[in-house]
């Protein structure tokens, strides 16, 4: 039997300070003033039956809005991995868990997008 072996890389790899607007939200970029925010709690993503049988492995890459009260907002699929076997589904609603102390830009929290990668891999 294969075991798992699940790691989670979050990196916010977008540059710039350019804020966008979202559900009402101003959202920024990392970088020039705005930090990145930094991971509290992490809920690993779990894999399914359906993709252990058929030996996914690999990364999706989620673009993901860390909120200033350090909860997760908007959660997309930047670089999917599998969506027809669950991988997807299953790292958005594990990403929707994750908590983080929020960026900050001029000493005040703020909403940031960052990417974040989550690895699937099997023994």
């Amino acid at each position: 039997m294969r075991s798992m072996i699940y790691a989670i890389v979050a990196a916010g790899v977008l540059v710039g300070a350019a804020g966008l607007v979202a559900q009402d939200v101003q959202v920024y970029e990392p970088g020039a003033g705005v930090s990145l925010p930094k991971v509290k709690t992490q809920v690993k993503a779990e894999y399914t039956d359906e993709a252990k049988a058929a030996g996914v492995a690999g990364t999706v890459l989620l673009r993901t809005v860390v909120l200033a009260d350090g909860g997760v907002g908007d959660v997309q699929v930047a670089r999917s991995l599998d969506a027809r076997f669950g991988l997807d589904q299953q790292a958005v609603k594990a990403m929707k868990q994750w908590t983080f102390a929020p960026g900050m830009k001029d000493g005040k929290p703020v909403a940031v997008r960052v990417d974040v990668e989550m690895t699937f891999a099997l023994k």
